[in-house]
């Protein structure tokens, strides 16, 4: 038995993996038109990803800028029962969404980003809180 499911789990990652391809980072593109910086980019794929990359680094910097506020944040609460905030993270998201759509991005997209990293630092902020409480710089009690 324990055979048959390995065999079956394997044989499903790799017929995943039998569509999955890299395509080539510096050929034409193979429809459409330039739509970005009113068509000046982009021509080649490699030139769309160096792109993203440094927007991911941008992107990288400000998350990390946020993880200090998020920090500084953690001393305002009175217990870890207040970290959570519900009401201030839903705020977040709709606000996120409505950024959204006036930047042209889906709000769809802009729910799932910040659902997560409201989520990845809401655990972050946790641990900040335990440890400070473990080390008898904040309250303990919920």
């Amino acid at each position: 038995m324990r055979v048959k499911v390995t065999s079956a789990l394997v044989g499903c990652l790799l017929a995943g993996s039998v569509y999955a391809e890299e395509p080539a980072t510096e050929s034409p593109a193979l429809w459409g038109s330039p739509t970005v910086d009113h068509g000046a980019c982009c021509k080649t794929l490699g030139e769309v990803r160096s792109n993203i990359d440094r927007l991911d680094r941008e992107i990288v910097h400000l998350i990390a800028e946020r993880s200090h506020y998020v920090h500084e944040a953690a001393r305002f609460k009175a217990n870890p029962a207040q970290v959570e905030a519900p009401e201030r993270a839903e705020a977040v998201v709709r606000k996120a969404m409505a950024t959204a759509e006036q930047e042209g991005l889906s709000p769809k997209i802009a729910e799932a980003t910040y659902r997560a990293m409201i989520r990845a630092f809401i655990d972050y902020e946790q641990d900040i809180f335990s440890a400070a409480a473990a080390a008898g710089k904040a309250p303990k009690r919920k």
